[in-house]
């Protein structure tokens, strides 16, 4: 009698963090991205860290080539990616020495041996091949398989070259890891038909590489172990999985249908808010009109000139295109017109590190123009957010006839997570008119918020002067008056400030009072979330705000903040938003500062929140 096949056991847990790591040509962010979307589907709630080279394509195997992909995906409300992973897939020895010291102890090790030859080691500065040391077999749960050998004969059958074959070794551990968490092939199966449809051989060597991981996963004794994590219980509605920069961009179409205005961005591109650009560029059938300038300059004079036709003139960049268009933003608080400049903020300073994360701009948001030029400031805390942030920051535009910078970073931009599609009827219309009446035209008289009239040109009795030269009250004719450039002045501060008055009362995580708030803004909102819920549940007395209005700040925050006896800052630049604190509120928070381009992790915050509880 045949021996039966021993059972693997299913194991169910709530949650499970999966490093994806190779060369940028190993496809890590395609399989990454598909395992996301089919967890998605599955009902999961989920977050996303992509973490990509700076270099376009590295050589391969080299340590400052590799190509991450953090997926950590749940059956209960989360709010990161993870700290560590449980999991790590490594496609070669650089990518196992980048990521390794991350993976808990007794975590999946998946490794592929068929790139651990001599070269491969020598390149991720190895001198000895690190699977012949025992402690690496004790400390993780180590699955070594030669996974280009496993591709080739799995695909043999469609006559591709080994090199064309071997691009499919990333669907083969796709379909290892769908068996051992119990993830259906079926979405990736839709995905592949639809991308390679017109490819026959290619579709039939990624099908067959797909489902020849499951099976091996299923019947070889590498797994001691299947798992399995149900749906989250997340609100009812209608999800999708998305990312920072496609809900940005939705956010801003949104909030241009809610202000009955057309759109147009005009965008240089520079990493990592190019997708911004390429996302929207696919919404021509919603008003939108986008543009490829040649340089940050063009782009966002661009915009603001469309802001004078009678669009909503939008622009995006990073940290360095935002220093390019400080001047015209200058200009555009002189002339007082709607626009959204967008900032998916990186590492710098300068070129510095492009595809890491950093929230170092926030200074230059609030500053970064000559003279006094105050502008609004929001940022956003997560890739769903984006959405809801975009749809802010037009309403202020439209409404207070001002620009208005939006602060996202690399972390966000490039995340993703379950988006709660709104009801359209839920969305608040905010309609801005333009003036149309020519009697008592004045173009700089004010509205109750201080707003100008938006006159567009061509309409007749409403021709008037604009330009960055001082403009004198109601008439905006040129004046170099002192008392005139005094109240003017004035007049542009407290339009600014009055947008304050319309936002909602802050709302605390925890008790509204403790003997420690940890105050955020951006992306640190969801490491923070995770910190205090963990210190809450060991009985530590902490709560959480997370700001999204910048500047002007909200009404109320300095009462809130009386009601804790310390106030701590985690923040991704070197105490930025802690300085304003301690300024604007004589308060006496503590900043705790990060710049290595990686996002906190909740762990480390929770350290810190134990040593300021014990001081």
């Amino acid at each position: 009698m045949a021996p039966t096949k021993q059972e693997i056991p299913l194991q169910h847990v709530d949650e499970v963090v999966i490093r994806f790591a190779g060369d940028s040509g190993d496809g890590m962010q395609l399989t990454g991205t598909q395992f996301t979307d089919t967890s998605a589907m599955m009902g999961n709630d989920l977050a996303t860290f992509p973490d990509y080279p700076a270099e376009i394509r590295a050589p391969i195997g080299t340590l400052f080539g590799v190509s991450g992909f953090q997926v950590r995906f749940a059956s209960k409300d989360i709010h990161t990616p993870g700290d560590r992973p449980d999991v790590l897939v490594a496609m070669n020895p650089a990518a196992l020495k980048v990521n390794i010291d991350d993976l808990k102890e007794g975590g999946l090790l998946i490794v592929n041996t068929g790139n651990f030859g001599k070269r491969d080691l020598v390149k991720a500065h190895y001198e000895e091949n690190p699977l012949d040391n025992p402690l690496l077999e004790e400390k993780y749960q180590l699955v070594a398989i030669d996974l280009n050998e496993a591709t080739l004969k799995a695909v043999e059958s469609t006559g591709l070259s080994n090199k064309d074959a071997l691009r499919c070794k990333n669907l083969l551990a796709l379909g290892m890891l769908y068996h051992t968490y119990s993830r259906p092939l079926a979405h990736t199966e839709k995905w592949l038909t639809g991308k390679f449809g017109k490819k026959p051989a290619i579709l039939e060597a990624n099908l067959l590489a797909l489902r020849a991981g499951a099976n091996i996963a299923e019947n070889s004794e590498l797994f001691k172990s299947t798992f399995q994590v149900s749906p989250a219980p997340l609100p009812g509605g209608k999800y999708r999985n998305i990312g920072g920069n496609q809900a940005l961009a939705m956010g801003l179409v949104a909030g241009c249908k809610l202000a009955e205005k057309p759109l147009y961005y005009g965008s240089y591109p520079i990493t990592p808010a190019s997708d911004v650009l390429h996302a929207l560029s696919r919404y021509k059938n919603y008003g939108v009109t986008t543009f490829q300038a040649e340089d940050e300059i063009a782009a966002i004079c661009s915009a603001i000139g469309a802001s004078y036709a009678g669009s909503v003139g939008m622009t995006g960049t990073s940290g360095p295109g935002l220093a390019l268009k400080g001047e015209a933003l200058g200009l555009a608080v002189m002339i007082e017109l709607p626009l959204v400049v967008v900032d998916v903020q990186r590492a710098g300073p300068s070129t510095g590190l492009p595809t890491k994360t950093e929230q170092a701009d926030l200074n230059q948001a609030l500053y970064g123009r000559n003279s006094e030029a105050p502008l609004p400031v929001i940022s956003t805390s997560s890739p769903a957010d984006c959405f809801e942030a975009a749809v802010e920051a037009v309403r202020i535009a439209v409404t207070y006839m001002t620009p208005v910078v939006l602060l996202s970073d690399g972390y966000i931009g490039n995340g993703a997570e379950p988006f709660l599609i709104p009801e359209v009827s839920s969305l608040k219309p905010f309609p801005k008119a333009f003036h149309t009446d020519p009697e008592n035209f004045q173009p700089y008289s004010r509205d109750e918020n201080l707003a100008r009239p938006w006159a567009i040109p061509g309409t007749p009795g409403l021709e008037h002067r604009v330009g960055g030269l001082e403009k004198a009250d109601l008439t905006g004719a040129v004046s170099y008056d002192a008392e005139n450039h005094e109240k003017m002045t004035l007049l542009r501060e407290n339009k600014v400030k009055k947008v304050a008055d319309t936002y909602a009362p802050l709302e605390v995580f925890g008790p509204e009072t403790a003997d420690l708030l940890v105050l955020g803004w951006g992306s640190t909102y969801g490491a923070i979330r995770g910190a205090v819920e963990r210190s809450q549940e060991a009985g530590l007395s902490v709560a959480q705000l997370n700001l999204r209005n910048l500047w002007p700040l909200h009404n109320d925050l300095g009462d809130v903040l009386k009601r804790y006896k310390k106030v701590l800052i985690p923040e991704l630049n070197r105490g930025q938003l802690c300085r304003l604190i301690r300024a604007e509120y004589l308060v006496d928070a503590v900043s705790l500062p990060k710049v290595q381009g990686k996002p906190f992790m909740s762990g480390e915050l929770v350290d810190a929140i134990k040593q300021q509880l014990a001081e």
